[in-house]
C-alpha cells in the first residue's frame, strides 16, 4: 500500500527483509497466502508474475461488505417487525377467559376421544375388505411361488435320475425332500 507500485517476487524478496523484517525464505509463502485471501492481486505477463495491492481496492471491498451487511440488517429488522406484528395480531382473541379455558378443555377431551376411536378402528382393521383382498392377493403370489419351487424340485429330481441313475427315494432322502411333496391347490 505504501509504495503503490507493482512488484515481482524477486523484488519483494529483497524489499521485505529490509523494510518489514520478514525473512526472505518466507516471503513467497506469505505472498501466496495474501493472494489466496484476496488482499494482493497477481497476474502473469509474459514469463513474469507481477503482484500489487492498492489501498483503493481494499477500501471499495470494505464499502461493499459494509453495504451488504447493512442491507442484511435492514432486511432482518423488517422481518422482526413483521413477526412482532404477527404475534400481536395472533394474541387478539386469545385472551385467557373462562370460555376459552372451557373450549381448550373440550378440545383436549375431543382429541383424546379421537385417539381412542382410532385405536378401536385399528383393532378391527383385519376385517377391512381392502386388507382382506390384499391378503388374498399376497396368498395367491405365495402359492404361485411355492408351486414354481415345487416344479423346480421335480425337474431337478428327474434330471438327476436320468443323468446319474439314482432312485427317487435316495434323492429324496439325500436332499431332505419329504415324500408327500406336491403342488399346492
Amino acid at each position: 500500500f505504501a509504495q503503490k507500485d507493482v512488484f515481482q517476487l524477486k523484488d519483494l524478496e529483497k524489499i521485505a527483509p529490509k523494510e518489514k523484517g520478514i525473512t526472505s525464505m518466507s516471503v513467497k509463502e506469505i505472498l501466496q497466502s495474501l493472494v489466496d485471501d484476496g488482499m494482493v492481486d497477481t497476474d502473469r505477463i509474459g514469463t513474469s508474475n507481477y503482484f500489487w495491492a492498492f489501498p483503493s481496492k481494499a477500501l471499495h471491498a470494505r464499502k461493499r461488505k459494509l453495504e451488504e451487511l447493512e442491507s442484511q440488517l435492514a432486511e432482518s429488522s423488517q422481518k422482526k417487525e413483521a413477526l412482532q406484528k404477527s404475534i400481536e395480531k395472533s394474541k387478539i382473541g386469545r385472551e385467557d377467559t373462562a370460555e376459552r379455558a372451557a373450549l381448550l378443555k373440550e378440545l383436549a377431551a375431543l382429541r383424546q376421544k379421537k385417539e381412542q376411536l382410532k385405536t378401536e378402528v385399528d383393532k378391527y382393521r383385519e376385517c377391512d375388505p381392502d386388507v382382506v383382498e390384499e391378503m388374498r392377493q399376497t396368498n395367491q403370489v405365495a402359492k404361485e411361488a411355492a408351486n414354481r419351487w415345487t416344479d423346480n424340485i421335480f425337474s431337478i429330481k428327474s434330471w438327476a435320475k436320468r443323468k446319474f441313475g439314482f432312485e427317487e427315494s435316495k434323492i429324496d432322502k439325500g436332499f431332505g425332500i419329504p415324500e408327500d411333496l406336491d403342488y399346492i391347490e
